[in-house]
C-alpha cells in the first residue's frame, strides 16, 4: 500500500451533511464532498491487511485495495478504471449503497472503517471532471440483437456491457426517461438525477439504442420481442407493493409510498401535476408504515413538503444500536439505521401492528395500532403476538404504506412470455440466468425480490456475460 501506517496516522472523518435548516427548503443532494488532499488521506488508510474483506463483501467485487492505493497516490485515471472494471455505475452506488463492503472492512472491527463509499463517489466524480470518462464504442458489430426491458441499474449494466461487446442492444423503459426506481423511487437529495442523465448520455454515444415511453408487452408484445430480436432480458424489478388489507384502507389519504416518491421526482424535473392530483404533506399529520429505506425516503420528503408532524412505524423490533454476535464482523450487521431524513424530524415506534384506519367525510384521520412481541421459537423462527389491551390511536392525515414489495408485476409482459415464477412470484432463472423460455434471460430484483442497487448491477453483469456466451453459441 502506498501509506501502510495511514490508517494510524489519519483518523476517519465522514465528508458531513449540509446543515438541517438548509436542506429542508430544497431537494439539492444532502451529503457534501471533501477537498481532493483530505480525500486522498482517508484513502491512505485502507491497510495493508492480507485478505480483502471488503472486496468479498462486495456483491460486485470492487477491488478496494487497489483503488484507494490509486486515490492516496493522486492516479484518477488508475482508481477510475479499477472501479469500472468491476462496477458500470459508481457514481450510484457511491451515492445510494449501504456500503456492505465498509462493515467488511477490517478496520470496522473498531468502527473505523475506511470510507469507502465516499471514496468511490468522488473518484468517478473527479474522473467525470477531468474528462477521464470517455466513450468506448466497439469496434465492431456482432449482428446480434439484445432486446433488454427495465433500465434500472440490473437493465443498464447489462446493456451496458453486451453493447461495449458488440452486440446491438435495445434498452425499452416504460417511462419517460431511463434509470428506473434510481430516477423516480430515490428522492433527489439522495441522488440528483443529472447523474443518471450523464451516464445514459454516455452509454448512447457508445452506440446503446434506449427507447423511453414504451411499455414492453403492452406498447410492444411479448411476441414481437421473441421474433424481433436473438435475446430479450428482463430486469423489470419487483414492482407490486405489499398492501395492508385492513378495515378502513379505501379511505382517502392512504398512498402507497412509492406513487409519492414518484410524483415529487417528476414535480422536481419540471412535470406539471394538478393540483387536485397532487399529494402533499404540508400541514399534515403524516405517518409512515414501514421502516425501511423507501420509508425514511417517505420521512424526507414530508419534512420538504413542511408536514406539521411525521410518524414512522415499523412492525418489527427496534434494532440494537451495536453488532450483535448473531451477525459478527464481517458480515453484515442487522443494526439501527438511522438516516438524514431521520435526523430531519420524525418520531419513531417499533413492535407496531396496524389494525384499522378510520376518518370522517371519507378521509383518513386517525389509526388504531397496537403492540407486538416477538418470540424465537426452538426452531430459531419468530413468532408475533398482539399484546392484549395495548391497542392507540395516532393522529394521521396522511398515510403513505412503504411495506416493501412482493413480486414483478406479471400481468403483460410476463404473462405474455409464458416464463416460469417461482413459489413468491418471482421469476425463475438458473445460475445462467436463463428463464424456462429458451434465449428469455432474467435478473435483479425480479428473480431475486426486493434488494439493493448494488446486488442489481451484480446480477445485471451475470445476465449480460450469460447472454454473451449464449449469442456466442
Amino acid at each position: 500500500m502506498g501509506n501502510p501506517t495511514g490508517f494510524i496516522e489519519t483518523a476517519r472523518r465522514d465528508a458531513g451533511n449540509r446543515p438541517v435548516h438548509e436542506r429542508l427548503n430544497d431537494y439539492g443532494e444532502v451529503e457534501q464532498t471533501l477537498a481532493d488532499d483530505e480525500r486522498q488521506l482517508q484513502a491512505s488508510r485502507c491497510m495493508d491487511c492480507g485478505i480483502p474483506f471488503c472486496q468479498y463483501s462486495c456483491p460486485v467485487g470492487n477491488t478496494m485495495p487497489e483503488w484507494q492505493d490509486a486515490v492516496y497516490r493522486g492516479n484518477w485515471q488508475e482508481a477510475s478504471d479499477s472501479l469500472h472494471s468491476t462496477n458500470n455505475f459508481p457514481e450510484f452506488t457511491g451515492r445510494v449503497c449501504p456500503a456492505l463492503c465498509e462493515k467488511g472492512c477490517v478496520l470496522n472491527i473498531h468502527e473505523e472503517a475506511v470510507t469507502i463509499r465516499e471514496n468511490e463517489c468522488a473518484v468517478i466524480e473527479k474522473a467525470f471532471s477531468l474528462g477521464l470518462v470517455t466513450p468506448q464504442i466497439p469496434g465492431k458489430r456482432t449482428g446480434k440483437t439484445v432486446a433488454v426491458i427495465g433500465s434500472g441499474p440490473a437493465g443498464m449494466a447489462c446493456a451496458d456491457l453486451l453493447n461495449k461487446w458488440g452486440h446491438t442492444v435495445t434498452l425499452f423503459e416504460k417511462n419517460e426517461a431511463v434509470g428506473g426506481l434510481l430516477r423516480f423511487g430515490i428522492p433527489d437529495f439522495k441522488l440528483t438525477k443529472s447523474v443518471i442523465d450523464r451516464r445514459a448520455a454516455l452509454l448512447q454515444q457508445e452506440g446503446l439504442i434506449i427507447r423511453t415511453g414504451v411499455h414492453a408487452g403492452i406498447d410492444i408484445s411479448a411476441a414481437d420481442l421473441l421474433n424481433g430480436f436473438d435475446a430479450v432480458a428482463i430486469a423489470i424489478g419487483a414492482m407490486k407493493p405489499r398492501d395492508l388489507t385492513v378495515e378502513g384502507r379505501n379511505l382517502n389519504g392512504i398512498y402507497f409510498a412509492m406513487d409519492y416518491l414518484t410524483q415529487q421526482n417528476r414535480v422536481n424535473a419540471g412535470q406539471f401535476i394538478p393540483d387536485e392530483d397532487r399529494i402533499l404533506a404540508k400541514d399534515k399529520h403524516v405517518l409512515v408504515i414501514g421502516g425501511g429505506d423507501t420509508g425514511s425516503d417517505c420521512v424526507g420528503t414530508a419534512n420538504r413538503q413542511k408536514a406539521k408532524s411525521v410518524t414512522q412505524i415499523e412492525i418489527l423490533p427496534k434494532p440494537s444500536e451495536k453488532r450483535t454476535d448473531d451477525h459478527p464482523w464481517p458480515y453484515w450487521p442487522f443494526t439501527l439505521k438511522t438516516s438524514t431524513s431521520h435526523e430531519e424530524g420524525c418520531d419513531r415506534h417499533w413492535n407496531l401492528t396496524t389494525k384499522r384506519f378510520s376518518g370522517e367525510n371519507g378521509s383518513v384521520q386517525q389509526v388504531e395500532v397496537a403492540q407486538v412481541s416477538w418470540d424465537k421459537e426452538a426452531s430459531g423462527r419468530l413468532v408475533m403476538t398482539e399484546l392484549a389491551g395495548s391497542e392507540r390511536t395516532l393522529r394521521a392525515d396522511l398515510v403513505f404504506l412503504a411495506l416493501g414489495f412482493v413480486h414483478p408485476v406479471q400481468e403483460g409482459l410476463l404473462q405474455g412470455l409464458n416464463v416460469a415464477l417461482d413459489g413468491r412470484g418471482n421469476v425463475q432463472a438458473g445460475a445462467d440466468k436463463m428463464t424456462s423460455v429458451s434465449k428469455v434471460f432474467a435478473a435483479g430484483d425480479a428473480v431475486r425480490g426486493p434488494s439493493l442497487v448494488v446486488h442489481a448491477i451484480a446480477e445485471g453483469r451475470k445476465m449480460a456475460e450469460s447472454i454473451h456466451r449464449f449469442l456466442e453459441g
